[in-house]
């Protein structure tokens, strides 16, 4: 009697453990990043528009479709080598609790549902900046993390790629200040990212460029790009603003300043390996973001 009715739950745990290994290798976490997508709208002063606010929020769901499509087809690709791994052989579908063919099914689908998605917002533009983040994930699994400089390039460039889409989605311009300043902090954050492992001993890691990089060298690319990025953001703030809204974005530089300090601070100190966390769990980033917030806010929306 107990063995029969415990049947229907025992063969239901195979089923609920692909269901979570799926989620799981979908990396919800990561979706933060796709928080950018509200950049370009934000600061064009669109986001009081509820149309505008619609079509962003259907970008921001597309890119997360999107970047967990591209997860669960790399940790597919990439199952036989992370199994030698003493970390990530934990992953679900390394560990063998998520099918490699039904990692691939669900990572097509949702690169497909991320494009098909893009079409809501009547922006053939959303359409193709998702289309070239797909192609350079893509390319970053197959070729381009092997190659040193251009691996930092690339995954600077997905982050780019996110804060142009949501230009894309409302129908604004991208300025090229915009432009610069999205370039440098990803190259900045990326570059971090990268000491960090190799300060915490991640050398035997299966990523190959971490064996080519020092940390001499990722400290240099994050001093330059710091640098160039504060004075950019300050000719940013200053140049492009006048009156009142002026002094609103003068006063940004500020918080902005401290961020990327703190930050720099935070990856000396050893962390800077995962850069979604760090922004969430660390109170003087996110006080430095929320008054860089309300700095913004009126400057754009207010005066």
């Amino acid at each position: 009697m107990t063995t029969t009715a415990t049947r229907p739950a025992t063969a239901h745990r195979p089923a609920m453990a692909r269901a979570v290994g799926l989620v799981r290798t979908c990396r919800p976490r990561q979706w933060i990043k796709n928080v950018l997508v509200l950049a370009a709208p934000a600061s064009a002063g669109v986001l009081t528009q509820g149309a505008a606010v619609l079509d962003v929020t259907l970008a921001f769901v597309a890119f997360c479709l999107a970047a967990s499509g591209t997860y669960l087809i790399n940790d597919a690709r990439d199952a036989a080598a992370d199994r030698a791994h003493p970390r990530k052989k934990h992953r679900p579908v390394a560990a063998g609790v998520v099918p490699v063919p039904l990692a691939y099914a669900w990572g097509v689908a949702g690169l497909l549902a991320s494009v098909a998605l893009s079409f809501l917002t009547g922006s053939g533009y959303l359409a193709v900046v998702i289309a070239a983040y797909v192609l350079l994930t893509t390319a970053y699994s197959l070729w381009l993390k092997h190659v040193a400089i251009l691996d930092l390039v690339s995954v600077a460039g997905g982050f780019v790629l996110r804060a142009v889409a949501g230009a894309a989605a409302v129908g604004v311009s991208v300025s090229s200040w915009f432009l610069i300043v999205a370039t440098l902090g990803s190259l900045f954050v990326v570059a971090g990212k990268r000491e960090a492992e190799l300060r915490n001993g991640e050398r035997g890691d299966s990523r190959a460029t971490l064996r080519l990089y020092t940390r001499e060298f990722l400290s240099y690319v994050r001093a330059t790009t710091s640098g160039a990025l504060l004075v950019s953001y300050c000719l940013w703030a200053f140049e492009l603003h006048e009156g009142l809204s002026r002094l609103a974005f003068g006063l940004s530089i500020v918080p902005f300043a401290v961020g990327i300090l703190r930050y720099a601070m935070l990856i000396d100190a050893g962390a800077g390996e995962a850069p979604e966390e760090i922004v969430v769990k660390d109170r003087m980033l996110l006080m430095s973001g929320l008054l860089l917030a309300c700095c913004l806010t009126v400057g754009v929306y207010v005066v």
